[in-house]
């Protein structure tokens, strides 16, 4: 790794937290540490230097912190061009936002459920996703949003994949083993792999991991490619957010714009002070 101020860099880092909006728990929605997406951004800037970049999802605004350290010269590498893909409105319109804002111009964002059929865009080089973990459902869910990295790079190219990682628990082994053997099936294979790498703001389990798992692509693979379908098995829809949790919401909609950095008023109430007459 190159040497990074450090302080920017979290400084930076919180910029982008103070601006992405709260995860909802009933779509698995997660919120990696901020001291976790410090290095993250480092590790994903680096790999994707001088490449195209799409994000499969990103709620964590992994996408909007590697952006805007390059912008403000804390990294002197990053991605040409960022897309995120993400089917939360807030999530999307924060990405446009911030973007604006800070004249991120290599940064954009498209609303886009990974159920449907991927879109007509030009390739890209490389894929990230850090999707629902699939405890319930061994990993299907990780490998439809795989699948749309797949297809967003035209499968040619690197993808990086953010799962549950955990010795003591038996699910997220098994997810791993199906996720690879998913990989594999498609023409990738696992390039590299950092263990035990980030911690989350998870209330029910709060000593549980992820790790990155990089997969690239075989020497022609790219004739695997075919078109993008939407997605309907119920095999690969049953548990999709966690037990009994069916996909039934096509978009997570934007009720009102939040201003930068402010609590919005239906947060909160003023009790004045008491006034001598």
């Amino acid at each position: 790794m190159r040497q990074v101020d450090l302080r920017k860099a979290v400084n930076a880092v919180s910029d982008v937290v103070q601006n992405r909006p709260k995860p909802l728990r009933e779509f698995d929605q997660i919120h990696m540490k901020t001291g976790d997406m410090v290095m993250q951004s480092e590790i994903v800037a680096e790999w994707a230097s001088g490449k195209r970049l799409a994000f499969i999802g990103d709620g964590d605004a992994v996408s909007v912190c590697v952006a805007y350290l390059r912008e403000r010269g804390i990294f002197d590498f990053g991605p040409t061009k960022i897309t995120v893909f993400d089917f939360d409105e807030r999530t999307v319109q924060a990405v446009k936002r911030f973007a604006d804002q800070e004249r991120l111009d290599n940064l954009d964002a498209e609303l886009y459920n990974c159920l449907n059929a991927f879109p007509d865009v030009t390739k890209y080089d490389c894929f990230y996703t850090n999707p629902p973990w699939g405890a319930s459902n061994n990993g299907e869910s990780v490998n439809v949003f795989i699948q749309r990295g797949f297809e967003a790079i035209q499968y040619e190219g690197d993808g990086m994949i953010v799962i549950a990682d955990d010795d003591q628990l038996p699910w997220p082994k098994q997810v791993l083993a199906n996720v690879q053997t998913y990989a594999s099936k498609q023409g990738f294979y696992v390039s590299r792999m950092q263990r035990k790498l980030h911690e989350y703001h998870l209330d029910d389990a709060p000593d549980l991991k992820s790790c990155n798992l990089f997969v690239s692509a075989l020497p022609g693979n790219s004739a695997k490619l075919v078109p993008s379908q939407a997605i309907t098995d119920p095999e690969k829809l049953r548990n999709f957010y966690g037990q009994s949790k069916e996909p039934r919401v096509l978009f997570v909609r934007e009720k009102k714009r939040p201003d930068y950095g402010k609590a919005p008023e239906d947060e909160y109430r003023l009790e004045l002070l008491e006034t001598e007459e």
